[in-house]
């Protein structure tokens, strides 16, 4: 299924007036049925295959195949929600994952026994383009890339909040949609912080939600290609400006496209790199927000001792020496990421990034399993900072050791329908690599 079939490429959301995207504290709940029996009292009865219809205002989206992974759509205004689903009540066993927008992870194989029901709860963030006027910010858009966030990635800036039901044998009987004023967590990063349209790639941002309670939403800005440069230039902390609350967190983390402006003569780590940091903190700050600074994890490469080579150090001590100078949190995601690589060893660690081809490794792109622990990674490096987001991190989690990552075997989540062999956007100095040698990994 291609998110192209069902979306009208955001030309309809591109020119909303500031009202429509404000923050829905009026809204009703909105309530969904899917048994195959009489509906519950106040729920929408929704038929197998009822396609979604602007009419309607909810549906299935066209492409789903039998027995495949389904994609559930409800128009909704900008804002965030508390998705609380009930699963199971099948005559046999039922295990469900469910991932919202573009893959972000909610719930991982929750199973339900024969008869059974299992109600959980999670929250969901929406969004479009547009920047409304406020306190130091002009109404505007958010300038984004064509065709890549107006097709590939149109659903994560629709009016639509959009479900996919997963899993060896997804059983979801009911929906309730509520609005919610929770806390938001915003990111800001590149490809490897981004919500990944398809698969084999992931990053992440797209697994934080999975390690979080109910009750904190994850909204995702980060985008393939990007700097800190870009999130200036394309307004994308204008956006998270316009719309978080005093107390919302916001962790940043860009430095694998940084590295460019060094060829262009355009700036470096020391230099324009952490004028661009200092210039996100403060917007972060005088809006009442909490920043935290992140260094970027270390691509793929190893040395004939098994050691990661690294590619990134001067930007993770550049972003480091920031944060102590501007007294935000930081985590060392670069520091983190290399005896979690080196634990897996240089041939198993291929388990951990995608391979869009067979025989062919990405090591600057993780895959679900690497993102799944690069998550957990940031959990607790929310822990560690004292962030007071880390309150909603959930329970089991938080004490992530790189050291001891979760067994590959043992990894489980169900990959998503979407699958494209298109690399993500920039680092194309760190090209795709074959072969098994130590320094294959690097050009």
């Amino acid at each position: 299924m291609n998110p192209t079939i069902s979306r009208l490429l955001l030309a309809a959301a591109s020119v909303l007036p500031a009202a429509a995207i404000a923050a829905p504290e009026g809204s009703d709940a909105r309530k969904f049925d899917f048994s195959t029996q009489a509906p519950a009292a106040g729920y929408t009865a929704v038929a197998p295959g009822t396609g979604y219809s602007a009419g309607r205002g909810y549906g299935y989206e066209l492409g789903a195949a039998p027995g495949k992974p389904s994609f559930f759509s409800v128009d909704l205004p900008e804002g965030n929600y508390n998705v609380t689903v009930t699963l199971g009540g099948t005559p046999d066993a039922s295990t469900t994952t469910i991932k919202s927008e573009l893959r972000r992870l909610m719930l991982e194989n929750v199973r339900t026994a024969p008869g059974k029901t299992e109600t959980r709860t999670f929250t969901v963030n929406v969004r479009t383009p547009q920047i409304p006027a406020g306190a130091g910010i002009a109404a505007g858009a958010v300038k984004l890339k064509a065709p890549r966030e107006t097709v590939q990635e149109a659903w994560n800036w629709d009016r639509r909040l959009t479900l996919e039901f997963n899993g060896a044998s997804p059983a979801v009987r009911r929906i309730e949609i509520t609005p919610a004023q929770t806390p938001t967590i915003f990111l800001l990063g590149d490809s490897t912080v981004c919500d990944q349209p398809n698969e084999p790639y992931a990053s992440w941002g797209q697994m934080l939600p999975r390690f979080l309670k109910p009750g904190i939403a994850v909204a995702n800005h980060g985008e393939s290609g990007e700097t800190y440069r870009d999130s200036l230039s394309r307004r994308r902390l204008d956006k998270v400006l316009s719309a978080m609350r005093p107390g919302d967190t916001v962790l940043m983390q860009f430095g694998h496209n940084d590295q460019k402006q060094i060829k262009e003569g355009k700036g470096g780590p020391f230099t324009t790199y952490q004028a661009e940091i200092k210039q996100h903190v403060d917007g972060v700050r005088a809006h009442g927000g909490v920043p935290v600074v992140i260094s970027s994890m270390e691509r793929r490469a190893f040395d004939a001792g098994g050691k990661v080579i690294p590619s990134l150090i001067d930007y993770a001590d550049a972003a480091r020496q920031s944060a102590q100078e501007l007294g935000v949190a930081f985590i060392d995601l670069n520091a983190i990421s290399k005896p979690f690589y080196e634990a897996l060893g240089t041939e198993q660690s291929k388990a951990a990034f995608a391979e869009p081809e067979p025989g062919r490794t990405d090591n600057t792109h993780h895959n679900n399993y690497g993102s799944y622990e690069l998550a957990q990674a940031v959990a607790t490096g929310l822990r560690q900072a004292g962030v007071p987001a880390a309150a909603f991190i959930a329970e089991g989690y938080g004490n992530f050791d790189p050291a001891k990552p979760d067994p590959v075997a043992a990894f489980a989540v169900p990959p998503s329908p979407n699958f494209s062999n298109q690399r993500p956007l920039g680092d194309e100095a760190h090209a795709i690599q074959a072969g098994a040698g130590p320094s294959a990994a690097r050009q």
